[in-house]
């Protein structure tokens, strides 16, 4: 996430010596006897990013005051589990491009790519056991199912023009936003918070998590693939109607809605041009940053529960810039 590249930089800043702390959990939990796995594992995570949900994890620890070392363990979990979403994900939207290179899935094949995933959770599932606590065991499942969930709704909806703006919260809420809630509230746990604060820290989690996937549909239609690393129009092409593309139905001529049903419905990219002009024309991508700084707003209201100091502060600037966001 680039929220804005100087304050990410700033936060990730902040907690660089955790970061490494993790990187060192995850290098000795990919060690695996099946060459394949460690390979296709490091393969993945070394395409970068900027690892936001570990980083959250991360950062409100650092807002709590909790330093123990099994934050490195969790964050490292929360990375796995992260990472084996996206090696499914780009398997069932028969991606080709991530993060500026070829996926897993394209560079070693779909089922290297399934069964590794697979091995990522396994391996998560192991290590919140070792955690011995009830809690975050519930906590990560929960996560991890719903995410599931998320997933099989997602793949429900492909080229279903009709889709609400309910609906769509719904998914995201669920793919995207429940692993930034279950990042956050760990921490919380860790730091054996109180209810409030516990609620707090997972408020923030799913209000961030999910203004940061509505910009990331905006950047669909008005990014820049060179920055992003993903091809522009991957959502319209995977028939998913997504929320820039269902307030332009709401908003566009009974013409200019046919040619956006008609692309959802067949996953076509031909009229790309003609539709980013109609999302554009429409006002939709205002409209959806608007709906993502309503997220950002609840996320900084539930920062208010938390102590301040320098973390809380990069957490609120994470937030507050979010809309700064371009890749």
């Amino acid at each position: 996430m680039s929220a804005n590249s100087s304050s990410t930089a700033a936060a990730l800043a902040l907690i660089a010596n955790d970061m490494g702390g993790m990187d060192a959990v995850i290098a000795r939990r990919l060690q695996s006897d099946v060459p394949l796995v460690s390979q296709v594992s490091r393969y993945i995570i070394a395409a970068g990013g900027k690892r936001l949900r570990p980083a959250l994890l991360l950062l409100m620890c650092g807002a709590l005051g909790f330093q123990g070392q099994q934050r490195f363990n969790m964050a490292a979990v929360v990375e796995f589990i992260h990472t084996a979403t996206l090696l499914h994900d780009d398997v069932v939207d028969e991606s080709t491009l991530r993060r500026g290179r070829a996926t897993a899935n394209e560079a070693f094949g779909n089922p290297a790519s399934v069964l590794v995933g697979d091995f990522l959770y396994s391996r998560a599932f192991q290590m919140m056991v070792e955690a011995g606590d009830m809690r975050i065991m519930q906590t990560l499942a929960e996560a991890t199912n719903v995410i599931a969930e998320g997933e099989v709704l997602q793949l429900m909806n492909m080229h279903d023009a009709s889709l609400t703006q309910d609906a769509y919260l719904l998914v995201i809420r669920s793919k995207t936003a429940k692993l930034f809630e279950a990042s956050a509230r760990l921490a919380a746990l860790l730091a054996k918070s109180s209810p409030l604060v516990e609620k707090s820290c997972a408020d923030y989690g799913q209000a961030l998590g999910t203004a940061f996937q509505v910009i990331d549909d905006v950047l669909d239609y008005d990014g820049d693939v060179q920055i992003m690393g993903k091809n522009l129009g991957d959502d319209l092409r995977e028939g998913k109607a997504t929320l820039p593309l269902i307030i332009a139905m709401q908003r566009g001529s009974q013409q200019e809605c046919y040619v956006i049903r008609e692309a959802i419905e067949t996953g076509g990219t031909t009229n790309m041009a003609q539709i980013i002009e109609i999302v554009q024309k429409t006002g939709a991508l205002t409209a959806t940053r608007e709906a993502a700084a309503f997220e950002a707003q609840l996320a900084l209201d539930a920062l208010q529960n938390l102590p301040q100091n320098a973390h809380a502060d990069a957490l609120r600037q994470l937030a507050s810039q979010l809309l700064g966001r371009r890749a």
